[in-house]
Parts: structure tokens; C-alpha cells; sequence
């Protein structure tokens, strides 16, 4: 199975994303809840902090993927919620250094939308998506 990065040179460069992932061959796929700023004990850390928070739910992402053993370069597509749109885009930069820790110079592909809430009053961020766990190499390329 393998994983090739699709960024139509036609699209807008991305910065902090690929337009799309393209895998081939078998493979197992795993689809992840949407995980929020919990933590052990399913309270939200760092209220108010969205960096912070954003740093708990990569942690909670990583340690779904990692049990069925994949890494997060394995994570192909995440949906991000935020309940306020304009402070997540006022903290592109931290925020932006937050993901790289976690995913390095791999970028998945990803959507933004702001909500008006979440289960947990205190939440700020929550993501969800899916992983390809197997995929051999990240290929690049511009379909």
C-alpha cells in the first residue's frame, strides 16, 4: 500500500495541509472519534488555553492511532472544530508549531469549521478523521 500526496498545481499552495492523500494497495483503515482536550480522567485541560488544548487533543490522537499501531504520519484526513473561528486564525503561528511537533514535516488533509459548542462546555478544539495504517512512504506529487 502507498500514500501519495495530491496538491494540484492548479489549487492554491497549501501551508499546513495537502489537498489530498491518495492511497493504494490494502490496508487497514482507522476512523477516529473526535477527541477533545480530555485527559485521563475525561477533564478538559488548560481552560481558555486553545495552544494548550490543542496539544491535548494530538496527544489524544496519537494515542488512538498508536494502539492500533500507527504513527501520525498514518493520519490522512482530520476535520477540525473550533468554537471561535477568529482565534484560532489569530493563533495560526503557536498553533501552527503545536501540529508540526506532532506530525513533523507531514501535513494531512484538513478542514476548519467553527461550531457553536461542544459536549464539554470548557472545549475549545476537537478533531476527528482517518487513518491509513501501513501506507509506505508519503509520495509526493501534484495530480
Amino acid at each position: 500500500m502507498t500514500k501519495q500526496i495530491i496538491n494540484p498545481s492548479g489549487l492554491a499552495a497549501p501551508r499546513g495541509f495537502n489537498h489530498g492523500i491518495l492511497v493504494r494497495g490494502g490496508g487497514a483503515q482507522l476512523f477516529l472519534a473526535g477527541q477533545d482536550a480530555s485527559d485521563a480522567r475525561g477533564q478538559i485541560v488548560a481552560p481558555g488555553d486553545l495552544e494548550a488544548q490543542l496539544e491535548q487533543v494530538l496527544h489524544n490522537l496519537e494515542a488512538v492511532v498508536g494502539a492500533a499501531g500507527g504513527t501520525m504520519q498514518d493520519i490522512v484526513k482530520l476535520n477540525i472544530f473550533v468554537r471561535n473561528r477568529n482565534d484560532y486564525v489569530a493563533k495560526l503561528e503557536p498553533l501552527g508549531r503545536v501540529f508540526r511537533r506532532a506530525f513533523g514535516d507531514y501535513y494531512p488533509a484538513l478542514a476548519l469549521f467553527e461550531v457553536s459548542g461542544f459536549f464539554q462546555r470548557e472545549a475549545l478544539i476537537e478533531l476527528e478523521g482517518v487513518a491509513v495504517i501501513g501506507a509506505d512512504g508519503d509520495e509526493g506529487g501534484a495530480s
